[in-house]
């Protein structure tokens, strides 16, 4: 029988995910569309490779097999699986068609919505994918200022602005690659040093998990309008999340332009771009961004109702509080069981990030075996507490006595010194992000 949210006895039968697996390595180079849904993140030899059902917070994979799921489709599920007013909003829109030959009033009607809830969308623009919409921002962001070159700090996407300066690079000319520079959160100082009349604008996540240091967030606003460069931020998963008005609601700070995806739509594909309006007025004559699938209706549909929701329910207050609980609980947890010299859970409460010590041993070995425990126990967990507003208390309490029951474990493992002998399958694959090296300089560029 297919496992279920249970300390169930054995691990999952995963048969029918790992024969899709096999075909999808002979037609598909990549397998997976997205990295932190693919193999490497998901332990072979346990967890499940594809999902076909989601309801409210829970999923089932293609052997039948259900689990509570705090990765919330990696980020764009604010609300929660097969939501019923998100639906149905796609269902009654669906009846009158998808994507047409003209403009389509629900382009005005969100654009309206999305001026109303973020502090600086002075103008609107529309996408599909986060990608497009921080490239579409650097793209004006040189065109308003005549220069070319930019700061960026987090992750932004795939297009070669920026991925020439992570390590997988290959394809971007090196031209390109000499644009970009990268800086560490919360060091304001060295971004002040390095400002110069070359750099058009200065992109970054408000903040990760890391919180930012008083004043840093205003201290960069100011830096960069003295310096005549516009300040992006990348909303992709603050937005909608920390505050309906993302990271600039709640840290009352305004952003020249910034981007949004993920949670404003509870899973259909839509990207938004805001700013000013002098900025935005580009993309009408010299700035050239479109898209045929920009006005898709079924999307824009979903992200009204989404947007609606997220208003009349506060969802951001219970992300908050119910990520706290499960936060808290988790760091409790590690203080009894004596592993909180070894772990901690950090973060924002809406979305948290289980993390290991040094004195662990190897990360990706820890991790990989807390995530088979996690996963045997009916929770399909990747280290993140990605909340949404259909996580239960149920849920919650259940989530913890799983991390009760499994800490006296990874403690042993730990303490053995060979936590590859308590692994059932494959150790995680490191994930490419730039977390170090950072290479800001200009200042017109220092030798």
């Amino acid at each position: 029988m297919p496992n279920k949210i249970a300390f169930n006895k054995n691990y999952p039968d995963i048969t029918q995910s790992d024969k899709l697996y096999e075909r999808a390595l002979k037609v598909q180079k990549p397998v997976t569309q997205t990295l932190a849904k693919g193999p490497g993140q998901f332990t072979k030899g346990v967890a499940p490779k594809y999902l076909v059902k989601g309801k409210g917070s829970h999923v089932w994979d293609v052997d039948g097999n259900e689990y509570i799921d705090f990765n919330a489709a990696i980020g764009p599920l604010s609300l929660g699986y097969a939501y019923p007013a998100v639906d149905n909003a796609i269902k009654q829109q669906l009846e009158d068609g998808i994507t047409f030959s003209l403009m389509h009033p629900l382009e005005v009607e969100v654009s309206e919505l999305i001026k109303e809830v973020i502090p600086n969308a002075e103008a609107v623009k529309i996408a599909k994918t986060g990608a497009d919409v921080c490239s579409a921002a650097i793209r004006v962001a040189r065109a308003f200022t005549g220069r070319d070159k930019v700061f960026c700090c987090g992750y932004h996407g795939w297009h070669d602005w920026y991925i020439g300066i992570t390590s997988r690079n290959a394809g971007v000319p090196g031209a390109v690659q000499d644009l970009t520079y990268t800086f560490e959160y919360n060091d304001i100082e060295s971004i002040k040093e390095a400002l110069d009349e070359t750099v058009a604008a200065l992109i970054l996540e408000p903040f990760i998990f890391e919180a930012p240091a008083p004043g840093f967030l205003q201290q960069l606003a100011d830096a960069c309008k003295a310096n005549g460069t516009l300040l992006i931020f990348d909303e992709m998963w603050t937005g909608f999340r920390i505050a309906v008005g993302g990271a600039q609601e709640y840290f009352n700070i305004k952003a020249d332009l910034a981007v949004f995806s993920k949670a404003c739509a509870n899973g259909m594909p839509i990207a938004l771009l805001t700013g000013r309006a002098d900025v935005m007025e580009l993309f009408n004559s010299a700035v050239f961004s479109y898209t045929t699938f920009g006005g898709e209706a079924l999307s824009l549909a979903a992200c009204m109702a989404t947007i609606n929701e997220l208003i009349d329910k506060n969802v951001p207050q219970y992300l908050d509080e119910n990520g706290k609980f499960i936060k808290d609980g988790y760091n409790q947890i590690a203080i009894e069981s004596g592993m909180d010299k070894y772990t901690r859970c950090i973060g924002f409460n809406c979305r948290s990030m289980v993390t290991f010590t040094p004195e662990a041993g190897n990360g990706l070995e820890v991790k990989t075996l807390m995530q088979q425990e996690m996963i045997k126990r009916g929770i399909l967990w990747a280290g993140f507490h990605n909340m949404c507003f259909s996580h239960s208390d149920e849920d919650i309490e259940y989530t913890l006595s799983a991390y009760r029951d499994v800490m006296p474990m990874m403690k042993a493992a730990i303490e053995s010194g060979d936590i590859r002998q308590y692994l059932k399958g494959e150790v995680l694959e490191a994930v490419f992000r730039k977390v170090s090296n950072y290479n800001i300089k200009p200042k017109s560029i220092v030798s």
